[in-house]
């Protein structure tokens, strides 16, 4: 039993421990987060009470609470979008703070490295951002589709049950697709109305060829089947065949023929891969919302990049000078990541590269970007 008990001892002394200088950098760091967010979403916040107020609220006369709730449903979505500044802003304040209290002048003068440190900053931002896609992103994300449906609602857009904008339908398996086209829909009796739908059949080459079209009055979803009525169908090379009742077999769930795919951004973390195939299994390009997801697993490498990017641009001592030079130039450097994150987002979704390189490109480059200071700045 003693020989067992050696090993562990020794296996628990190997792991990593976090003393007291790095506790309190930690500390700092948070306090700094602490009030960078609360500036970042008091703005934003701020902002959207002001859209909020012109927009939606001069539809309806609202109460300033009424707006107040509407804008705690909008707001959290473009604070997540915004928490990659939380961590550069946050992080550069605290290490700026430590720098002109002289506190790093006397840890590195104690032998400390830069690394020990910076390291545990940049561990606990990549867990905060874990947190952020698998617990505050779902949050905000279903707020954000509150808030559309609460718009819609109040602009009047979903006040009547009948909807006049045409919906169209994609269904099959590899032997037979159908599109749909429908003029309008009732909610109110879960019927699409001024039906089309298009037939394609599949032949032994593997390609598809049109085969029917069937008008009808309405056409109903249940059980796996289309009930259309009052209906009219042609196929290549026959006459038009009137029927009063005729069924289709669906792949279709009776709500998928009522509802709209929720935006990319209203999509929680945790319903994308699901909402992924719905769509591709419905025929339409998914190619947004993969791009969505491969930017939520790589939001947490975003996170510690912009805390390594901070703490490099602020490890210069006072007594060297140009201190306020590189902070701003960590802002600017912050800045450019999110414009370079936007165009690689324009740039997925256009399907110009891949959804994959579009994401993890930028955080890939403003990590190796902190590194390569960091490096610079202790090593020299």
């Amino acid at each position: 039993m003693r020989s067992l008990a050696l090993p562990a001892r020794s296996f628990r002394s190997r792991l990593p421990r976090l003393g007291r200088i790095e506790i309190y950098v930690l500390t700092q760091q948070l306090r700094a987060l602490g009030v960078a967010l609360a500036v970042i979403s008091a703005l934003v916040m701020l902002i959207d009470f002001v859209e909020v107020s012109r927009g939606v609220g001069s539809d309806q006369d609202l109460s300033a609470l009424r707006i107040l709730g509407l804008v705690a449903l909008k707001s959290p979505a473009v604070i997540v979008q915004l928490l990659p500044f939380v961590f550069l802003f946050g992080t550069l304040g605290a290490y700026i703070g430590l720098n002109r209290r002289s506190e790093l002048v006397a840890m590195r003068a104690a032998g400390v490295s830069a690394w020990r440190f910076v390291l545990p900053a940049a561990g606990m931002a990549f867990a905060l951002g874990v947190l952020t896609v698998t617990v505050l992103g779902p949050l905000a994300s279903a707020g954000d589709g509150l808030w559309q449906r609460e718009r819609a609602r109040i602009s009047g857009a979903a006040a009547n049950d009948r909807s006049d904008a045409p919906i169209w339908l994609r269904e099959g398996d590899d032997q037979r697709q159908m599109i749909i086209r429908a003029g309008r829909q009732d909610r109110a009796n879960a019927r699409l109305l001024d039906v089309t739908f298009f037939i394609y059949v599949t032949d032994a080459e593997g390609n598809r060829d049109f085969s029917e079209r069937i008008d009808a009055q309405s056409a109903a979803l249940s059980a796996g089947r289309w009930r259309l009525t009052n209906a009219v169908g042609a196929s290549i090379g026959q006459r038009a065949v009137a029927y009063s009742s005729l069924d289709l077999l669906s792949s279709l769930a009776d709500e998928e023929a009522f509802e709209r795919f929720a935006r990319p951004q209203s999509t929680p973390f945790w319903s994308l891969p699901n909402q992924i195939q719905r769509i591709e299994d419905a025929g339409f390009a998914s190619t947004a919302y993969r791009l969505r997801l491969q930017q939520l697993l790589a939001t947490p490498l975003v996170f510690a990049a912009m805390s390594i990017l901070a703490a490099a641009f602020s490890l210069r001592l006072m007594r060297l000078g140009d201190l306020a030079r590189m902070s701003v130039a960590a802002v600017v450097l912050g800045f450019a990541f999110f414009f370079l994150n936007q165009f690689s987002s324009a740039m997925g979704s256009a399907e110009v590269v891949p959804p994959l390189v579009a994401a993890w490109l930028p955080p890939l480059l403003t990590a190796l970007a902190a590194f390569t200071l960091l490096f610079y700045t202790e090593d020299g």
